[in-house]
């Protein structure tokens, strides 16, 4: 049974699911914000402020930890100099999720997720 377990499905299978969350946290620290579908969104949350909290931890393992989540050097280097200084005195939620519509094509639930300000 799964009863309380919080893991995200996404309809892939493991290794497509990691490599996609890869890619949206790579894209997300990149360029700020991007848009997804409602779902993919709420699991790349869960991500990116466990990211974040381990690169403002700092230490060797944590900064190993971001680094095979990541998989990017040029994001990898955004995060750890300028991201994660910003957040240095927040506690947790570092991303929020702006519900933007439906998309044209399939009527999926689409949100915009940025990093916070």
């Amino acid at each position: 049974m799964r009863h309380r377990r919080r893991t995200e499905k996404l309809g892939r299978t493991t290794a497509h699911k990691k490599s996609m969350m890869a890619n949206l946290l790579v894209s997300l620290i990149k360029s700020g914000k991007i848009e997804t579908t409602e779902a993919k969104g709420k699991a790349l949350k869960r991500h990116f402020d466990r990211v974040v909290y381990l690169a403002i931890k700092g230490d060797n393992a944590s900064l190993r930890e971001v680094d095979s989540r990541i998989r990017d050097k040029e994001a990898f280097k955004v995060l750890i100099r300028e991201i994660a200084p910003r957040f240095q005195d927040r506690k947790g939620g570092y991303c929020r999720l702006v519900k933007t519509g439906y998309r044209q094509g399939d009527g999926a639930p689409m949100v915009l997720v940025e990093i916070v300000e």
